[in-house]
């Protein structure tokens, strides 16, 4: 079947849905890459301990990852009229990101003693999907 038939015959929402994960993808990758490659530069050279190694990746792909996500990723979702509601909410989530991806980290580099990279295919995997569904239900929602 072609690609085209199969989207024209979807609900108008499952459409902006597909668009706006799609959007994510490409922008979540971007921005978890930039993390990870953060985290592991810094960790893997000793330059600092793992978890304060994440802490800095948090900081950059967090400044990143707001205006990307809420001028590209969600663009046409939802409203952006309060700034203070959206960025408190963006800022909500990304801490639970931010305590997802340590989470990866203590468990995989600390409790099991594993090697820097070990948290990784979590941090890439696991909490952009997590946080994806989090930002589009309740930040751009």
């Amino acid at each position: 079947m072609n690609p085209r038939n199969l989207i024209a015959r979807l609900e108008p929402h499952h459409v902006e849905l597909l668009g706006q994960l799609t959007r994510y993808f490409f922008t979540g990758g971007l921005i978890t890459v930039i993390h990870l490659g953060i985290y592991w530069g810094l960790a893997q050279h000793r330059i600092v301990v793992p978890l304060v190694a994440n802490i800095v990746a948090q900081f950059v792909s967090t400044t990143l990852g707001y205006n990307l996500h809420s001028r590209w990723s969600f663009r046409g979702h939802g409203t952006r009229d309060n700034l203070a509601r959206t960025g408190g909410r963006f800022i909500a989530v990304t801490a639970i990101g931010f305590g997802l991806n340590s989470l990866w980290v203590w468990l995989f580099t600390s409790l099991l003693g594993g090697a820097v990279w070990w948290p990784m295919p979590a941090m890439a995997i696991a909490t952009p999907l997590i946080v994806f569904w989090l930002n589009r239900r309740w930040v751009f929602a």
